[in-house]
């Protein structure tokens, strides 16, 4: 049995508590913290309700204290994901950290330091590594159904603007973020997968990026609208751009395309795609194209016939979780890619196995965030790309999230 501390228990931390955590048979709940107290006994009831019983706190360190806590899951504000990890990772406490973004190269680099140091399992918890399509996609990239993979494209398309600008009243980071900073500040959801396709940090790296940002108006435009807007609301200022635009070069020669997109009238997309000199997948349309099929393309029945015609390739390319997925996984959050993340960090704990999704990875997806920052500041010049694995990337092998 695995004790578990739950640090950060705001909209994410507390469905994935109710949703997921609970719901793994080998995972108890032993402490529960977040800086307001009504979260923490709102976490407390949920517990018992299930027949568990916690102890609650508004002070992390006082939670991870508990007696033989063994994993930590920390599911607060993007600005104390390091440092509430690397405290855990030298307490010999396992972390695994819910997705975002970093401020600064040394939060990165002392992520990567700590773990390495300490030994202690880390794991970055980026759902989207087991998204269907994602997956789907990615078989069929191994089998080499593309051909040579020579750009890949992804999304965070979100409208948040409700969100954010209510961060306030909501106790949200995001309202923060939006006015102090201007960067891609949520890339891992499209750029996870991507970097796993890819091969990022095992026998691949990421060399530059490169950020534009358009103008902030989105924000301010929908506070306009609201009759319930604060006084904070009406006069707060953004810098976050409302479109940022991210290209990524790699070693092997690909590029990456990344689009941030939370504060303008949209549907969600994560508008994933692989482009490669046999064929493509489009998320967007769920669609495959593959070389040779030109004219059918362009012909409407094409269209009418082959539009989310993805679907084909499942029996021989989707990978077995997917196949097996049952009613309850697809429910215990994001279609079940929760479901699939947490527990291969459970079983990974239990088993003493490589995380799926590790210290490394963590440092190179999140570091975007702060070299896009930098890059435009710059006006988009170009910024190098740490190599955290030391020149490990060479020959550490291919590690996928689940069997492709």
């Amino acid at each position: 049995m695995i004790n578990a501390c739950v640090i950060g228990l705001g909209q994410r931390g507390r469905g994935l508590v109710r949703d997921v955590l609970m719901k793994i048979d080998s995972l108890r709940i032993v402490s529960v913290c977040d800086v307001y107290e009504d979260r923490v006994n709102d976490i407390l009831e949920i517990l018992k309700n299930g027949g568990q019983e916690a102890k609650g706190f508004t002070d992390y360190k006082e939670a991870l204290a508990v007696e033989n806590v063994d994993a930590a899951f920390v599911f607060t504000g993007w600005e104390g994901h390091a440092s509430i990890a690397i405290y855990a990772m030298e307490h010999g406490i396992a972390v695994a950290s819910e997705v975002g973004c970093e401020y600064s190269l040394e939060n990165c680099y002392n992520l990567v330091r700590t773990q390495e140091k300490t030994g202690v399992p880390y794991m970055f918890m980026e759902n989207c590594c087991w998204g269907k399509d994602e997956l789907l996609a990615t078989s069929m990239a191994r089998k080499n159904v593309f051909g040579t993979v020579v750009h890949c494209a992804g999304a965070y398309a979100h409208d948040l603007r409700n969100e954010i600008s209510y961060g306030l009243t909501n106790r949200h980071y995001r309202f923060r973020n939006y006015q102090n900073r201007c960067c891609d500040n949520y890339p891992t959801h499209e750029l996870g997968p991507i970097a796993k396709l890819l091969d990022i940090n095992r026998g691949n790296r990421i060399l530059t990026v490169s950020s534009f940002a358009s103008k902030a108006a989105g924000l301010k435009e929908y506070i306009k609208t609201r009759d319930d807007a604060t006084p904070e609301m009406q006069n707060a200022e953004f810098k976050q751009g409302d479109i940022i635009t991210t290209v990524l070069t790699c070693a092997n020669g690909e590029t990456i395309l990344l689009r941030l997109d939370t504060t303008l009238p949209r549907s969600y997309s994560r508008d994933f795609t692989v482009r490669g000199t046999k064929g493509l997948y489009m998320q967007d349309t769920n669609t495959v194209y593959l070389d040779g099929e030109k004219e059918y393309w362009e012909t409407p029945e094409f269209v009418r016939n082959n539009l989310c015609n993805a679907k084909n390739y499942e029996e021989e390319y989707l990978p077995k979780i997917w196949k097996d997925v049952t009613p309850e996984t697809l429910a215990a959050g994001h279609g079940g890619m929760d479901w699939f993340a947490y527990k291969a960090f459970v079983d990974a704990l239990e088993n003493g196995t490589p995380m799926p999704i590790d210290v490394y990875d963590s440092a190179t997806w999140q570091a975007v965030a702060v070299l896009s920052e930098i890059s435009i500041q710059q006006g988009g010049a170009p910024q190098a790309m740490p190599d955290f694995t030391n020149g490990q990337w060479f020959h550490r092998p291919r590690l996928d999230v689940c069997e492709l």
